[in-house]
């Protein structure tokens, strides 16, 4: 079956008897209605919100968008960036993220349709996982395990579809090199992500006086942000600790207590005062505090997924690549935004965009440059 989706492919779509370019335009289209869909994952997937019920829909007056308003790029162009029932603004990022997905499509057809056509398909999927994945790490500072572990499964099918993908010639030696690739992208960030645990030590969070503080199931909540406990506990001793002016619980109330949460001890624990709790039993927890102490890392552990991801895509050599290629530019963007006053020193700074960004790279040239480099 493979064969034969391959010698159909390879021939330009002669069967059905359309030129080369009249595919461009069809992929142009389809990256447009794959970019308004992404446009759904990237607004509902943080959240934890279904990306397939309810349908498409303003998220202030609930106005079910119906399909003749619902077309990708005219829609929001014909509308003015407005809902059609409340006037509520439309962000710019949803046409963005359309046009952006289109331009991509056709732009990869264009270079690899002719001679790695089915490669060319398989990177479409690659280039909706990167693009989901920027703007949810842009906004809030997570990959999520849908695009992560989900990409790489996909990985995985697309190598046994596209071994050029791994710049091999057969499925086996493809799935080798995607193997490989899964096994060193993870552990080379983990192991990033550990040592940066044992060097950067503790991060302290200033609020507002009065600001309140959420800890739940998923994490800590601040005004600014969630923070995953993947992302914290690590080692038996990492600790979050926050000075707490007044801590509400069912039954008591604490006022200028220490809260200690320590999940990856054993037993997990929690502490508030002098009290101690079982963190299973106290699910959300609501603190009023001015400042927080968190174990810090160097990434977040959804950025090694992320880059195990890559792995099963392009290899092993491509997540070296691609890891040298984000530090450097995120290096280099993380210390312009601090010198032009657009970010503190110290902030967090969203990984996975430039490790999807070191991808692309390696995709376009890393892999020649890595061949003369090392032969």
């Amino acid at each position: 079956m493979r064969d034969a989706f391959l010698d159909w492919a390879t021939r330009d779509f002669s069967l059905l008897g359309m030129p080369f370019h009249f595919w461009t335009g069809v992929f142009f289209i389809l990256g447009s209605m794959v970019g308004s869909f992404l446009n759904v994952v990237i607004y509902r997937m943080p959240l934890g919100l279904s990306i397939v019920h309810p349908g498409s829909h303003c998220p202030k007056c609930q106005y079910a968008i119906p399909l003749r308003l619902n077309m990708p790029l005219v829609s929001w162009l014909w509308l003015r960036g407005r809902c059609k029932n409340c006037a509520t603004p439309i962000s710019p990022r949803y046409l963005g993220v359309e046009l952006l997905t289109a331009l991509i499509f056709a732009a990869t057809w264009i270079h690899w349709g002719h001679t790695e056509p089915v490669m060319a398909m398989c990177l479409f999927a690659l280039w909706s996982l990167f693009i989901a994945a920027t703007f949810i790490d842009f906004a809030h500072f997570i990959i999520p395990d849908e695009i992560t572990i989900g990409g790489v499964i996909l990985g995985v099918g697309a190598t046994l579809l596209a071994p050029a993908l791994h710049h091999q010639g057969d499925q086996l030696a493809a799935l080798k090199s995607a193997g490989w690739g899964v096994a060193i992208g993870f552990g080379v960030v983990y192991g990033v992500v550990r040592l940066g645990k044992l060097l950067f030590g503790r991060l302290r969070l200033k609020f507002p006086a009065g600001t309140t503080l959420i800890l739940h199931e998923g994490g800590l909540t601040t005004p600014d942000e969630t923070v995953p406990f993947e992302e914290i506990f690590y080692r038996p001793g990492d600790t979050v600790i926050i000075r707490a002016t007044r801590v509400e619980l069912p039954d008591r109330c604490y006022c200028k207590a220490e809260v200690r949460l320590a999940l990856a001890a054993t037993p997990p624990t929690l502490r508030i005062g002098n009290d101690s709790f079982d963190p299973a039993v106290v699910r959300h927890l609501e603190i009023t505090a001015d400042e927080a102490v968190l174990p810090r890392e160097a990434m977040g552990f959804g950025d090694v997924k992320f880059m195990a991801t890559i792995g099963a895509w392009l290899g092993w050599q491509s997540t070296l690549f691609s890891l040298a290629a984000a530090s450097l530019a995120g290096a280099v963007i993380g210390l312009s935004l601090v010198a032009i006053g657009r970010r503190e020193q110290g902030s967090k700074l969203p990984f996975g965009p430039y490790l999807a960004a070191g991808a692309v790279a390696w995709i376009l040239g890393g892999w020649s440059w890595w061949q003369q480099t090392f032969g």
